[in-house]
């Protein structure tokens, strides 16, 4: 059997492949991007972007219905995004298996909050897996599919930044045979949630949820490890590496199935040892269910509810109670490493708008994307931000609450992917309710933040296949809004004056930057400009070059005076904002 090194996201693709999947659709998202980026590689299955998460799963959904095994991938917020089909999903259950993967992102690494998505299995009652590895991720994936179609029943497999990109060892497969082919079967009463057929799958769903249960109870995908019987640990998830790194003599119950809980395995591993401790991430899941059995039991009363863990808080929160742990050298102290905050690309398109709205005194209700870093200094030109296609409909809000002299302030920056994702039903809403504030749709002609993937926008598909595009200008209009201009966002003048006659306008107007992402590859998309230089002579030392935050920008004692700027060429793309910032004339187009 050939094997592989790979990461959780590869893995996680390799087992819809190994599965029969025919349909995957996402919306990027850190930490679950790679999978359809991985899954592309796979002619059998049809992969697509989406323009939100909800789309996303529907998508699957109707290929289920169809009678093909289908997958939708996203990133723990993106559920939230996708709950209202996944609710109603587990009603009416599926006809090809259909797996829903949330990359939740403990310790906040690329996300706005920490929530921990096992509690959307519960809520929604519907089985989640939750794999330890790589191997187990690829594994979980065919399994889930297996258990979808016996039990009727989306399965949710909840993976977190640590799995999703730690690699592992893999071994691959063939895919399987013998799938029943795809094909249109009516069965209106299953399929269509008016309330007299949801009445009648309800019941089935409870019931459900018991059979799950026990078939939690004696598959392999929940297992006891029984070593000393002095200390038992129910664990799940990249918590059990930690486990068994930390106490590798203690007893493990290890749930490769967090819901439903197999509360028959959960009782005889407790009567099993003296004391027992359950070990996981973020909230207490597993532990609340538990003491719910009426088991005692210790967990978050010595580890943290914020934050992912590592070895080293598992061993610290064992040692607070007196617990010796094996020390692997794995927590030794290391020499506290600079910070290194993120900041825009040299030559990104959106530094010049923020820099003129913090100019104008703006107030910015912001969104989520790579200008999400036009909060950061010295830029400091962002004053919200809450969630995908939120700062259009904040704008809309905070404008009604204001006195007449304040609304010309607020201004809403959107990027492309997201305005498609949940921004246009927003800008719908402002322009319908008139709500006088200016919209700025920060068009970089792709979804940057998460690596430059394609959006309906940018007028390519996930499989490189040329795709209609959205006009954006034309859009904006047949919402509704009558104002709508586009400008250079490296021209600085430009977008200064449209930015002061758009949000003197009194009613609702958008204006769209047109320039492409710096890091944006295909071919006749970027142009690099004329690579700029600082003439030492003209330099006075004002710095106010360094108000852009562009990192190609340095700042260099001379000759004991207050210093001078200087231009690293590897960097700079002579996007030329910092020249026109220059009154002293002293940036230019460097020589040789």
């Amino acid at each position: 059997m050939k094997k592989e090194i790979l990461s959780g996201n590869e893995a996680i693709a390799r087992g819809a492949y190994e599965a029969g999947v025919k349909v995957a659709s996402a919306y990027p998202g850190t930490p679950s991007t790679e999978i359809l980026e991985t899954i592309v590689q796979y002619p059998d299955i049809n992969a697509s972007w989406a323009p939100n998460e909800k789309v996303a799963l529907e998508v699957a959904i109707g290929a289920s219905f169809g009678g093909s095994r289908s997958l939708a991938a996203m990133k723990h917020v993106g559920v939230n995004v996708a709950a209202d089909p996944l609710f109603t999903l587990s009603y009416t259950g599926v006809n090809g298996g259909l797996v829903l993967i949330t990359a939740d992102d403990p310790e906040m690494h690329s996300s706005q909050n920490e929530q921990d998505n096992r509690h959307y299995a519960r809520f929604a009652k519907v089985p989640m897996l939750e794999p330890s590895d790589s191997r187990e991720c690829k594994e979980f994936t065919r399994l889930a599919f297996e258990i979808s179609e016996q039990f009727d029943t989306p399965v949710m497999v909840r993976t977190t930044t640590r799995i999703s990109h730690g690699k592992s060892v893999v071994a691959l497969a063939e895919p399987v045979t013998g799938l029943p082919a795809p094909k249109l079967v009516k069965n209106a009463a299953k399929l269509v949630m008016l309330p007299g057929n949801a009445k009648v799958r309800h019941p089935f769903v409870e019931e459900r949820s018991k059979k799950l249960s026990r078939y939690g109870d004696t598959h392999s995908i929940n297992r006891m490890e029984l070593r000393n019987s002095d200390i038992g640990i129910i664990t799940s998830g990249t918590s059990y590496q930690y486990v068994r790194e930390v106490l590798p003599e203690a007893s493990v119950l290890k749930l490769g199935m967090v819901w439903p809980l197999a509360e028959g395995l959960i009782r005889q591993f407790a009567a099993k040892v003296t004391r027992l401790f359950v070990v996981e991430e973020l909230d207490p899941f597993i532990e609340d269910q538990v003491k719910a059995m009426g088991i005692s039991v210790i967990g978050k009363e010595i580890l943290p509810v914020c934050g992912e863990l590592s070895p080293g808080r598992v061993r610290s929160a064992f040692a607070s109670i007196g617990i010796a742990t094996a020390d692997t050298g794995a927590t030794r102290q290391v020499d506290k490493l600079p910070g290194r905050p993120p900041n825009m690309c040299p030559g990104c398109p959106h530094r010049g708008v923020f820099y003129s709205l913090k100019q104008l005194n703006a107030y910015v209700t912001g969104d989520i994307g790579c200008y999400t870093l036009g909060f950061m200094p010295p830029l400091n030109a962002m004053d919200t931000c809450v969630c995908m296609g939120s700062s259009i409909s904040t704008a809309s809000g905070i404008v009604r609450a204001l006195p007449e002299e304040e609304r010309q302030r607020v201004v809403a920056v959107i990027g492309d992917s997201t305005f498609l994702h949940t921004g246009v039903n927003s800008l719908m809403e402002m322009a319908y309710n008139k709500s006088p504030a200016t919209v700025i749709i920060l068009d970089n002609r792709i979804t940057a933040m998460t690596g430059r993937q394609d959006n309906p926008a940018s007028g390519w598909t996930l499989m490189e296949d040329p795709a209609n595009a959205v006009d954006l200008v034309q859009l904006c209009r047949a919402v509704g809004i009558r104002n709508v201009r586009v400008v250079d966002p490296l021209d600085l003048e430009q977008t200064r004056q449209a930015l002061r006659e758009e949000m003197a306008r009194p009613e609702p107007s958008v204006i769209i930057t047109n320039r492409p992402c710096v890091l944006l590859k295909r071919e006749g998309v970027f142009v690099k400009g004329e690579v700029l230089a600082v003439d030492v002579e003209l330099c006075t030392g004002c710095r106010a070059c360094l108000k852009l935050g562009c990192p190609a920008i340095e700042w260099r004692p001379s000759d004991g005076r207050k210093g001078k700027a200087h231009i690293d060429p590897l960097l700079c793309t002579g996007c030329d904002v910092c020249r026109q910032l220059c009154t002293f004339e002293a940036i230019k187009k460097r020589e040789g």
